[in-house]
């Protein structure tokens, strides 16, 4: 079974930024010691509190059946700018939550004072429905597009041109997703062991409602995904690798990434995302 995106913590994240050579210098700012005070000084004015980097909520979902969904969103810090975002889009038995626990908050930072320009960084829940309708009436897909995209400008982020990066069920989610908003709106794709199958009998229980409700939500030969500049990466160990060569072998265009050592785990996760938010930063934001 392949492992889920819960499996990712905060301690693996900033493990692999410092890694990554990302990680701030640690600085601890003292007060200084005053010595002998004046009575009659005036006291100095306290500290304005940093720009809040971080931002949560819910709503009831319309196109999900009235399902509460939380979302959150992530900024690098001092950023009032509208910030164009990376659509995060979690794996299956996943949340809003888990993805966030990445340690988004400290990567954005880390990454702004490295050089990226900025952008911001956005997660909602999806439930376990493969980001697409299904018979039940759920649709997290349409959840996404008509609903999460406007709120994400309510919030004062710029939704005209939007990133997608998916893990494992959000890997295939972020190439359906972002096929479906277009290439006039969606600037990158990055797909991670993206949970690709190569038939409707080859996939996973649950994954899909029927072999008519695979065929209608493929991602297999999708015209955008020839247009909009696209990453994937798979471990070489992952259950998925086979069908995501397959399925690089059909795209018109070698997409950005790869394959390398890993699995279908955290470790592998964590050890790409600086290479690929490295890659879509400038595209999202040119």
């Amino acid at each position: 079974m392949m492992a889920l995106m819960s499996s990712i913590n905060r301690r693996e994240m900033l493990a692999f930024s410092l890694r990554a050579g990302l990680a701030t210098a640690a600085g601890a700012v003292g007060a200084s010691a005053l010595g002998t005070a004046v009575a009659s000084a005036v006291p100095p004015a306290p500290l304005a509190p940093p720009a809040a980097t971080y931002t949560t909520g819910s709503f009831a979902s319309a196109a999900r059946g009235g399902a509460v969904t939380n979302w959150a969103i992530a900024r690098p810090p001092g950023q009032t700018e509208p910030l164009r975002p990376v659509i995060l889009l979690h794996g299956k038995g996943s949340s809003a939550n888990t993805v966030m626990s990445m340690g988004v908050e400290q990567f954005l930072a880390d990454a702004v004072r490295a050089g990226l320009p900025p952008f911001a960084m956005a997660a909602v829940d999806g439930g376990d429905g493969y980001w697409h309708r299904r018979a039940s009436g759920d649709d997290s897909g349409a959840m996404v597009l008509d609903e999460f995209l406007p709120l994400l400008a309510e919030q004062g982020l710029d939704t005209s041109r939007v990133g997608f990066l998916g893990w494992s069920m959000g890997g295939y989610g972020a190439m359906l997703l972002g096929s479906r908003l277009g290439p006039a709106r969606t600037a990158a794709i990055c797909a991670v062991s993206p949970a690709l199958w190569t038939s409707p009998g080859a996939a996973a229980p649950g994954a899909f409602d029927s072999a008519a409700d695979y065929e209608a939500n493929s991602v297999w030969g999708l015209p955008a995904l020839g247009v909009i500049p696209l990453r994937i990466d798979c471990g070489d160990d992952d259950p998925f690798s086979s069908a995501t060569q397959q399925f690089i072998a059909q795209l018109p265009t070698p997409p950005a990434g790869g394959f390398s050592p890993g699995g279908h785990n955290a470790s592998f996760w964590s050890s790409q995302l600086t290479g690929e938010l490295s890659w879509m930063a400038p595209i999202l934001t040119g």
